[in-house]
């Protein structure tokens, strides 16, 4: 039997320090995940359980920087109901009544007041759940009080004004609060956050879904959220049935991958319930992990 993934596993980009942080794991249906590809493929790679659902992680990613302590999502959080965990298969439950994202950062030290900064992929329930809580007396709060929010302007757009498909996805309640508080930022394409820090739009799995960038001392990390959700979906043509333009998903997929390939970025998995990160090459049919 594999042991169990760290719940934090740690490692520098030139003078960063980084940590991954599973903020729990998730069960979805392997076709789902997997689009047009047949299930004897992707099987091999993660075999599904007798409900035809592969195992997952949400990986939250967070940042000592000079500036402060930056986090990159914030997994599925705890305000939804048990029939709604159980429906996806989320065990993101922690110590005491916590999430298993604040967990996580215990075990590092950090209090959720210590977060200065909070970028989001993008605002699906499983990647902005824990944005923010609910108080004592059922209000909906930021759950980093001192912390500045950051995402797309379009993709805040668009999960408030979603259809009969986008719907489930976006929770007003995990996003909302924090543009009322006013303590969510706005950013429009390719934009540096902090110093070594930009986030990249990489649509596809959402129209304006972004990927992070860490650059420091000459080497570079990219966090892909759900561009590349696991190991598994390199391959190009290995996209989910999820994402609502999956054509934009397969160029943005072409156009990060050959050049993470060539410059030889870390890349940083979201999904992926047991690697957490690794570097990209290409066999000259397929990327995959070096």
């Amino acid at each position: 039997m594999a042991a169990p993934t760290p719940l934090v596993q740690s490692r520098s980009i030139g003078g960063l320090t980084v940590h991954a942080i599973q903020a729990g794991g998730q069960k979805l249906d392997g076709g789902a995940m997997f689009g047009v590809v047949p299930k004897p493929l992707w099987e091999r790679r993660i075999p599904a359980d007798a409900r035809n659902r592969i195992p997952l992680g949400m990986r939250c990613l967070l940042v000592e920087h000079p500036s402060g302590l930056v986090l990159v999502d914030t997994g599925a959080g705890n305000k939804e109901s048990q029939k709604f965990y159980d429906i996806y298969g989320i065990e993101n439950r922690g110590a005491g009544g916590r999430t298993a994202l604040e967990d996580g950062l215990a075990q590092l030290g950090v209090r959720p007041e210590d977060v200065g900064l909070v970028i989001s992929t993008h605002l699906h329930f499983d990647h902005a759940g824990g944005n923010t809580f609910r108080d004592e007396s059922g209000q909906v709060r930021a759950t980093f009080p001192k912390a500045r929010y950051v995402v797309q302007r379009g993709e805040y757009d668009y999960a408030t004004h979603t259809n009969e498909r986008t719907a489930a996805s976006y929770f007003p309640h995990n996003f909302v609060p924090l543009n009322e508080a006013g303590v969510l930022d706005f950013v429009e394409g390719e934009r540096e956050i902090v110093r070594g820090i930009r986030v990249m739009p990489t649509p596809g799995h959402v129209p304006f879904h972004q990927s992070v960038v860490i650059e420091s001392e000459g080497e570079t990390g990219i966090f892909l959220g759900d561009v590349i959700p696991t190991a598994a979906h390199l391959p190009l043509p290995w996209i989910m049935g999820y994402d609502v333009e999956p054509l934009v998903t397969l160029e943005s997929k072409r156009t990060l991958l050959a050049r993470v390939e060539k410059e030889q970025w870390l890349v940083i998995f979201e999904h992926d319930a047991t690697v957490a990160w690794g570097r990209v090459q290409h066999d000259g049919k397929a990327y995959s992990l070096g």
